[in-house]
């Protein structure tokens, strides 16, 4: 559970971003998301080859 302590004088818009913020932090939506759908790891591996080629073809045409 995320507590987060309004500060006196301080908006409600300014503490909403500081629990935006620490919410996006602790990661539960991100795994909400991952646990709706099963992803092999045959599959998932693949999507990480394909991106670590396509990052490092990005690197040597910024370098080269």
């Amino acid at each position: 559970m995320l507590i987060i302590n309004i500060k006196e004088n301080e908006s409600i818009d300014k503490a909403l971003k500081r629990f935006k913020k620490k919410f996006e932090k602790t990661g539960v939506l991100k795994e909400l998301r991952e646990r709706t759908s099963f992803t092999k790891p045959s599959v998932k591996r693949r999507g990480e080859i394909i991106h670590a080629a396509y990052k490092q073809k990005q690197f040597a045409q910024d370098n080269y």
